[in-house]
């Protein structure tokens, strides 16, 4: 899926660009070979004026691509596709490290509504995918899913928009705020949940997280798509966390973590096994939560969670610690 900061800071200057006035493209990564540091669907925005904001290679290709684009190259109403082929000896003066080719795909962008409805609907937490006709270089907007990140067929190319993965906090403190944010800017939607009234009187929301007050296992039976979605429970209270727990365990999550001690992670196991839970079940669960860094400091750890979840996501397994 799209990286949610990165994708809504390109778009949000093409809108200004376009406000103002000026011709705004938007360029696409469509295949990648070799070296090339960028995956299929990074996208930039580039005006008349030499100014461009994201990335489709990490080096000079930008570079060559603005400066065409600004030179009255690249200004079709189609789009238009450029194949930046580069052998080694190539490599250093187009921007890719050790050789590699790829394939981006250059549109016109106006000021339709478009790229403002994209915008606030991303904002508004929605994924959405925007499809542009190869034709006729037309945008349409959808609803989108996490089953289509992003692909091309010879009359379209599809890109989906907005963060298909969630992490449900369970516990509101210092650590849950240092994870919501790190989180945040690795793509996830981020939901704390924590009943307990004391930390709604003490803690101020941080912008971009959605917080509720129900039970954590109503919230972990809220979840639209578990699959996608972390679970860790951070509450510091047994009671709080042992219902987030037995409910994720019984879900589809594909992390879930536990914050505590090795002693007290034996204890809370033997609890879930009183209630009925299995080995299996209860193995799921990673905990102590978070890869062993040998740290008591909340921002440190909260990386440590991150990097376990990250490795899982991208199918990485192993005793952690």
């Amino acid at each position: 899926m799209s990286n949610l900061p990165d994708d809504l800071e390109v778009l949000e200057s093409a809108l200004s660009w376009l406000r103002e006035g000026r011709r705004v493209a938007m360029a696409t990564v469509i295949k990648t070979w070799g070296s090339s540091p960028r995956p299929p669907g990074s996208i930039l925005a580039m005006n008349d004026g030499g100014h461009f904001v994201g990335s489709v290679s990490g080096g000079c290709v930008e570079d060559t691509l603005v400066k065409s684009y600004q030179e009255n190259e690249l200004v079709d109403a189609k789009p238009s596709l450029i194949d930046f082929g580069v052998d080694r000896q190539e490599a250093n003066r187009m921007g890719l490290p050790c050789g590699g080719r790829l394939e981006v795909l250059v549109e016109s962008l106006n000021d339709d509504g478009s790229t403002e409805e994209l915008l606030t609907r991303l904002k508004n937490g929605e994924l959405v995918r925007r499809c542009v006709d190869l034709t006729s270089g037309s945008v349409y907007l959808e609803s989108g899913d996490a089953s289509h990140e992003f692909r091309t067929t010879e009359k379209s190319l599809i890109k989906t928009f907005g963060s298909a993965w969630s992490l449900l906090l369970i516990g509101d403190g210092q650590l849950a705020r240092h994870v919501a944010s790190m989180a945040r800017q690795l793509d996830y939607r981020v939901t704390i949940c924590d009943p307990r009234e004391e930390h709604y009187q003490t803690l101020s929301p941080i912008e971009g997280i959605h917080y509720t007050r129900i039970m954590p296992d109503d919230a972990v039976h809220a979840l639209n798509n578990p699959s996608r979605t972390a679970i860790i429970t951070l509450s510091h209270d047994p009671k709080q966390d042992d219902l987030g727990l037995s409910a994720a365990i019984e879900s589809k999550a594909f992390y879930i973590g536990a914050l505590g001690s090795k002693k007290s992670a034996e204890v809370r196991n033997r609890r879930l096994e009183s209630l009925g839970y299995t080995k299996t079940q209860i193995n799921r669960i990673h905990g102590p939560v978070g890869l062993k860094i040998g740290s008591k400091r909340p921002a440190e750890i909260a990386i440590s969670i991150l990097a376990e979840i990250t490795a899982i996501r991208n199918g990485i397994h192993g005793d952690a610690n």
